[in-house]
């Protein structure tokens, strides 16, 4: 499991940045490793899930936050 200690600041961002940032951020990372984003644009509610289904990642929380949303996602195998 990675470190999920670090967030991945997307906030000020709006779509399909934190989408795109996230999959390029994702596509270093190894199958299982973790990653904490938070996110200022309203659609990323929406947009990071379907991202996730969509790449075969894995959402395992998701808040939303005074300011937008945080997500912990978990590296899948991309299909």
């Amino acid at each position: 499991m990675g470190d999920t200690g670090t967030v991945y600041d997307l906030r000020g961002l709006k779509c399909p940045l934190p989408v795109l940032k996230t999959r390029r951020r994702m596509k270093d990372m190894r199958v299982g490793d973790d990653l904490l984003i938070e996110t200022s644009d309203p659609l990323a509610g929406i947009d990071i899930p379907h991202f996730c289904r969509e790449e075969g990642h894995t959402v395992l929380s998701s808040e939303k936050t005074e300011h937008g949303h945080r997500f912990l996602i978990r590296k899948g195998t991309v299909a």
